[in-house]
């Protein structure tokens, strides 16, 4: 395997045309990692997602292509996993059991904490953005971030005073704790005339009532398809 150095170059070189970017790093304790192909634990991770709209282009010119299940799913795999094999790595993916804990995961490599939509926050990106896999590796690769990281300390929706969030939802189904999320009742307020009309073809209201990184917000056409995906 390579440096750290040059694992992170080879990593964003390889990545760059699809818009996914690495998120951060994570170093485990003796035996904490994921196992790795080889049944070995990993000893350290790349994390890789998306921040806004970064994949979207590359994603949308092969979906023209693609009439399978899973699209998003399938495109991160098709572009990870292949990496992953020439780095001397695993990958991982969040659809893929065993289930890993990608938010502890993001929580290590970012700083970032839930917003109470349960989604987490990002102090820049706010809660545009998402975890497409990981890279696992048998040796530590070295502390590396593709982007701004997030300051360890006060929540940053402890700042936020008027919390729209909890305010916005048609059906009050956010809650001050994510513990505290209505599921039923946002999904059906989905299946309602109303939710097909809002929430399903502009995005969650809550969501996009959040004041943090407005400039990040996905377009309407992926708005749309992750919304299409709770189908």
């Amino acid at each position: 395997m390579s440096g750290p150095s040059s694992i992170r170059r080879e990593i964003e070189a390889a990545l760059e045309p699809s818009g996914i970017l690495i998120r951060g790093t994570v170093d485990f304790a003796s035996g904490e990692g994921p196992l790795l192909a080889d049944e070995n634990p990993a000893a350290s991770l790349v994390l890789l997602g998306n921040v806004g709209g970064s994949i979207w282009p590359a994603f949308s010119r092969w979906r023209t292509q693609y009439n399978g299940p899973d699209p998003l799913d399938t495109w991160s795999k098709a572009i990870i996993r292949p990496l992953a094999t020439t780095l001397g790595g695993t990958a991982y993916f969040p659809s893929d059991p065993p289930w890993q804990p990608f938010q502890q995961w993001a929580m290590r490599a970012e700083g970032l904490k839930p917003s109470p939509l349960g989604i987490l926050i990002h102090s820049e990106y706010g809660l545009w953005h998402g975890y497409r896999g990981a890279i696992g590796f048998p040796a530590v690769v070295g502390k590396f971030h593709g982007g701004k990281m997030v300051t360890v300390g006060r929540h940053i929706c402890d700042a936020c005073k008027a919390k729209p969030c909890l305010t916005t939802c048609p059906v009050s189904a956010i809650g001050r704790d994510p513990a505290d999320f209505a599921v039923s009742a946002c999904r059906s307020h989905l299946a309602t005339p109303s939710g097909q009309g809002g929430c399903m073809i502009s995005g969650c209201l809550a969501r996009s009532a959040c004041p943090v990184g407005p400039e990040h917000r996905y377009s309407p056409e992926q708005l749309e398809f992750h919304m299409q995906a709770l189908r």
